[in-house]
């Protein structure tokens, strides 16, 4: 009953106007909760040690995990969303990738910055081009060239076709970036938090950077929801101004 009731909650999503009913409804909630959790994140982020090693430099990995983890979510959102587009034609996925794409790409931006502030003082170099450092990179590209791609072509739907198949393919690069450091050597540290034997960081630690990286997540959500909410009245301005100049040229 929970599954069908959830599948008809998600069918009904897919008609623009109910997302928009639904979205003006949870974004206030959405928004709050994203202001305690970085509230709350920071406050712990700032008590947190020093490092005995990296000293208060360390604090930077409070800002740079959780974007790092974020550029790959949103790419995982838009491949999620590229399936719909490709396989359901759902009315939405079009609109979910397009909209996480400037997101993606903004993550991407501040894990490179905030990972070159760290890299200095810990490697003596701002940049390296290891595996993980470049692979960071080209995602970073795949981002823009996505939001160059969605805003030349005119046509929606052929848009929409072409992004989703880029989308796809590029999603390649996600697990490269995963397991670089185990693949390759890197100067970049290997997976303290993920992995299957359990964190290896200290929870004074853990902690702050889990509930800094559930502020991001909502974040994120948050963002998304807005940009979808504005990319459906752009499309319907857009279509209105088609009309009105078919109407005009008739």
């Amino acid at each position: 009953m929970m599954i069908t009731n959830a599948a008809n909650f998600l069918t009904g999503l897919a008609n623009p106007t109910r997302f928009l009913s639904v979205a003006a409804k949870i974004l206030p909630w959405m928004s709050a909760i994203t202001l305690v959790l970085f509230a709350v994140g920071l406050y712990l982020s700032i008590q947190a040690p020093e490092d005995y090693q990296q000293g208060m430099t360390v604090r930077i990995m409070f800002i740079h995990v959780p974007s790092a983890w974020l550029a790959m979510l949103c790419y995982s959102v838009m491949a999620a969303a590229a399936i719909g587009t490709l396989v359901w034609r759902h009315p939405l996925a079009d609109v979910a990738a397009q909209a996480a794409a400037p997101l993606g790409a903004a993550f991407t931006f501040l894990a490179l910055l905030t990972g070159s502030l760290w890299g200095k003082p810990m490697w003596g170099t701002w940049w390296v081009w290891d595996a993980r450092l470049t692979s960071v990179f080209v995602l970073f590209l795949m981002y823009l060239g996505l939001i160059a791609l969605n805003r030349a072509m005119d046509d929606p739907t052929r848009s929409a076709r072409v992004s989703a198949i880029l989308i796809l393919v590029g999603y390649v690069n996600i697990p490269i970036i995963k397991f670089s450091v185990d693949w390759w050597n890197t100067l970049h540290q290997p997976a303290s938090v993920m992995r299957l034997d359990g964190p290896t960081i200290h929870p004074s630690m853990l902690y702050p950077l889990l509930v800094m990286a559930l502020a991001f997540s909502m974040l994120f959500f948050t963002l998304h929801i807005m940009a979808m909410r504005n990319e459906i009245w752009r499309r319907r301005v857009a279509t209105l101004r088609r009309q009105a100049a078919r109407s005009v040229s008739g």
